[in-house]
Order: C-alpha cells, then structure tokens, then sequence
C-alpha cells in the first residue's frame, strides 16, 4: 500500500527515466536478448526503429526487476496506484488476461464458488480451468432490441449470493464489450456483506478513472481487484495492462500469484509505455476524455440521423441491469438495415479501408479513443451512409440474440480435462462440450468446457460461420468437429 508521506509527482515516470538514462550510458552487453540493442538483428532494427530496441533490455539492477520490484518499478507502481486510486497496482505484461486470471488464482481455489455473469470473456473461464473454482451464473438481462446482454440486476446477484452462501466471490463486467455497466457499488456491498470479494474486469473501463461523468470505478466502489487493460482506452502498447487492489488484498500474496504464470522477462517497452500513459492520463486525462466523449455524442447523433442504424446510448440507462452507460462508446445496431453487424465490419474493412473494433450478429462497435480525431468519424459516417443506400435488404431471418443461456453440465476444469472424443458439429447437440467456441472478438463463448450444446447455439455457430464472424477455441481449427465429453 502507497505510504500517505510519500508525495507522489504525476508528473514523474520513472521506468521511462531509467531507460532514457541507460540508453545514454555506453554499456556492453553480454546478457539477453540475443539481438545485442539490435546489432545482431539489422531487418528487425530497420524495421522497428534504433530507439525502439535499444531499450528492449532484460532486467538489471539499475532497472529494476518486475518479479520483485524494489526501486524504478516499484516507484511506477507506487504512482499507478495514487492516479487510479487504489491501495496498490502491478504493472502486466502479459495483457489483460494475466490480470483478470491473477483476480481469481488468488481468490479462489479447487472447488470454490465463484458469482460470475456468463457474458464474461475467455480469460475468466480459463482461470476457472486452472484453478479448479466453479461457477455460480448469473444470466444476464438481454435487450430484445438490440440483442445484446446487458449487466447484472441487483436481485440477480442478491438471489445467487443468497442461495450460494459458501462462494468465496463476485465478478463484474465494468462496463461490458457494448459499454453497459451494472450498480458496481451495491454489487460489491453485497458481496462484502456475505464475506465475499468483489472482482471487477475493467478491460474497458481504463478511462473511468480520468474522465468526468465516467460510471464509477472499481476503486470508487471499494471493490477488491480490478483488471486495467491500459492498452485499450489508456493509449499504452498493446498487451500492457494494469491490476489493481484494494485495502483488503495483501499485495505479497498478488505478487506471488502473479509470477505463477507472468514471465520473468518482463519487457521494458510496454512497461514503460504504461508508465508514460499513466503519466498522460493522470495530468491530462480530463481534458483528452472530455473530447473523446464530444466525439462519440457527435458520431451517435450523425449515425442516428442516417436511418436504419440505432447507435445507442445513455437512453438505454434504467437503473439497473443499465446502471450506467460508457459515453465513449460507439456501439451500433445494424440489423434494421438487414445486415449482421459483421457483414458491416467486413464492408467496412473491404470496401472503405475502415477498421473497427468487431462486429458480431447485430452490432458493430467502433472503438473511441485518446487518439482519433474527428476527419476519421467524419469518414466512418459517410461510409455508414452509402453502405445502407447500397447494401440495405430485408432482414428477416437475421438471428436477434447475442446471449444463450447456458446448461452447466460439470465445471470447466473437470470437462477441460476429461476424457474427449471428438464428433461432428451438426451431431453434438446434446453432448456436453469439453472446450471453447466464440466469435473473437469480443472473446465472449458461445460454449464453455462443461456445457451442454444444445440446437440454438449449434445454428448459432452455424449463423455466426456463415455471416462470417472469426470464430475460435477449438481444436479443430475449421469448426467442423467438437471435442465433446466421452
């Protein structure tokens, strides 16, 4: 925990510092990596920048050491954890799944109940597969319109709390893929009244903790942990990330869980990316976040104005399963155009040379951040435009649900490790599935090991094929077989 006589500078970034320090120093290298500051690598140094690998450098003393921070890192962390708020902040390397897996390794263990909604993304399950903890569903609310699962009632979480006395946590979406949040703060009153922690994924919450009229944060909520993925909203490299803890978590423990299963050659590069985001968000994060919320108000209205499309937003708020809304987010339903959210994706990517997040069966999500620029919403709602005078068809038989509750048949871990066989896909309705499917992204499984395949979701993976969603998880990499429980 940060010591409250310490004053802490936002303004200092000290990994950052360090390594601009080492890289005026002329040391010889006679430790890894093997490309010796890129000499032993001419292409890969052409092609990254000089200035680029010669900071990817191991661990040494004047730089520190992730697995046991005591000087350069522990001083980033410290100034992590006074920007977001929290009691402590590990700095992640290895992306926002070694972050949330962290939250559940040390909370949980073989045989544990776990509260979790089934709109969760992989990394939970697959922490569930490791550790052995057994999931308690809430299912959540489904917006008949749009779709698309919405987060946990009040209710929902109280009944799962009350008749699961013996789970040892709760785990909540901040916000979800679609930017809906649940009432995180009664959540977490909840769980902490029956004992329980509270475990949030804020993969894409980072910019709640700098904006103004953000929903609230894990931190603010006093929950227990909290996942950061830095590198989605927080303008850091990608598979850098943030995990936070709160005054009830012991920070030695969460270190130790941590360097279960993160590497010991922790890279410097998104290490310091994160210190010099962390920097930028906590001196001016206001400000950038303000704009990038202007923007999204301005392209939801442009959208809407098109015809056809519903690019929704905090109209959707009832105070429950939509506590609160994510303002930065441009999430758009497309099926009234007749046009699965990723056909749009594909048209958009093909035909405009415009990127998007991801588009599934009825929506796509365009992702709003520290470094657009208005030209670019410009372009994305002209391209919108003449896809719908082009493209528009009747949409009936278009799918017009994102969420299929599951049939949990036996926990993650016993189903992952079980013995298998493998069937094909249009004969295993009724089997219990032993591995992964989903549309990625957003990473959300259509089936999880230990749950039954029933017809709707197999036309739905036969749906989501075919409109052709990326689709990932099992071993059979063109989706044709299943491995399903013997």
């Amino acid at each position: 925990m940060n010591n409250p006589e310490i004053c802490l500078d936002q303004n200092r970034a000290p990994i950052y510092e360090a390594l601009q320090t080492f890289r005026q120093m002329r040391v010889v290298p006679f430790d890894v990596p093997g490309h010796k500051h890129g000499r032993g690598n001419p292409e890969m140094t052409a092609f990254l920048g000089e200035k680029c690998v010669q900071i990817d450098v191991n661990s040494m003393k004047p730089l520190d050491n992730l697995c046991h921070p005591v000087s350069v890192i522990k001083e980033a962390e410290e100034l992590a954890a006074d920007a977001f708020g929290a009691a402590h902040a590990f700095l992640m390397v290895g992306g926002t799944t070694s972050s949330v897996q962290t939250m559940v390794l040390a909370t949980c263990k073989r045989g544990d109940k776990i509260i979790l909604p089934r709109n969760v993304h992989r990394s939970v399950i697959n922490a569930l597969v490791l550790c052995g903890a057994v999931p308690v569903y809430v299912n959540p609310e489904v917006d008949d319109r749009l779709g698309i699962s919405l987060g946990m009632r009040r209710d929902q979480v109280f009944k799962a709390i009350r008749e699961n006395p013996d789970a040892v946590a709760v785990l909540v979406n901040n916000p979800t893929y679609y930017g809906i949040c649940s009432d995180l703060k009664a959540i977490t009153q909840m769980a902490h009244d029956a004992g329980m922690y509270c475990l949030v994924d804020e993969a894409h919450g980072t910019h709640f903790y700098f904006g103004a009229g953000m929903p609230t944060t894990a931190m603010e909520a006093g929950a227990d942990m909290a996942a950061v993925s830095m590198h989605k909203s927080g303008g850091s490299l990608t598979q850098s990330s943030f995990l936070l803890t709160g005054p009830r978590m012991n920070p030695g423990h969460v270190r130790q869980i941590i360097n279960l299963t993160q590497t010991t050659s922790g890279s410097y590069l998104l290490m310091s990316s994160l210190d010099i985001s962390r920097r930028m968000l906590a001196l001016h994060g206001r400000e950038i976040f303000a704009k990038v919320s202007t923007m999204a108000d301005y392209a939801r209205e442009e959208v809407n104005a098109i015809g056809g499309y519903y690019a929704f937003g905090k109209e959707l708020v009832n105070g429950d399963a939509i506590f609160d809304f994510d303002p930065t987010k441009l999430s758009i339903h497309t099926r009234d155009i007749g046009l699965a959210g990723i056909e749009v994706y594909d048209i958009l990517r093909d035909e405009y040379d415009i990127q998007i997040e991801f588009g599934d069966i009825g929506n796509i999500l365009a992702y709003l951040s520290i470094g657009d620029r208005p030209q670019e919403l410009e372009r994305l709602v002209s391209a919108l435009a003449e896809i719908r005078r082009r493209y528009q068809r009747d949409g009936s038989g278009l799918l017009d649900t994102e969420y299929l509750d599951p049939e949990v048949v036996a926990t993650p871990q016993e189903a992952f490790y079980a013995p298998k066989k493998s069937v094909p896909l249009d004969e295993s309705e009724g089997c219990v599935c032993s591995e992964f499917v989903m549309c990625y992204p957003p990473g959300i499984p259509i089936l999880a090991p230990g749950e039954r395949i029933t017809r709707d979701i197999l036309d739905y993976i036969q749906f989501a094929k075919a409109k052709g969603c990326s689709m990932t998880g099992p071993e059979d990499p063109d989706i044709l077989r299943l491995n399903v429980l013997a």
